[in-house]
């Protein structure tokens, strides 16, 4: 089945010059890119945006590094794309991410991981949402 997630390349990828890199990658694998956006996250759309981890203790470090400096966010577009991206991600911990992944290739740390990739459809919809109105979609 055809689905979309939403991708984030994050500040520390972006940072790097490593966004061609993941991007030549996304499409290495097959997905179609439906939509994509240079963004400099405020903290208050940061905040907003991770609002599900608020009581969480990686909550205010998270956003201020997602906030840091400009990411790029994608619609991505394959079949089954949610567990597809995730799987190319590879675990958040770069430490534990399998040979190949995009984490074990360019993540940082379990923070500074290069990218990030809804969960499930549910997610995809309000994260797609909160970055793009329908007519950005192509």
């Amino acid at each position: 089945m055809t689905e979309r997630t939403l991708a984030i390349i994050k500040p520390d990828a972006v940072e790097r010059h490593l966004a061609g890199k993941i991007i030549q990658r996304i499409e290495d694998e097959g997905f179609q890119i439906r939509a994509m956006r240079r963004i400099h996250l405020s903290a208050a759309q940061a905040e907003g945006f991770y609002a599900v981890h608020r009581a969480r203790p990686f909550f205010t470090s998270l956003t201020q590094f997602m906030s840091s400096g400009p990411a790029i966010v994608l619609v991505l577009e394959a079949a089954d794309a949610i567990k597809k991206w995730r799987t190319l991600m590879g675990a958040t911990d770069p430490a534990k991410a399998d040979a190949g992944t995009m984490r074990k290739e360019f993540a940082q740390s379990i923070e500074r991981n290069a990218t990030h990739g809804s969960d499930a459809p549910e997610t995809a919809a309000y994260e797609i949402g909160y970055f793009f109105a329908g007519i950005d979609l192509i």
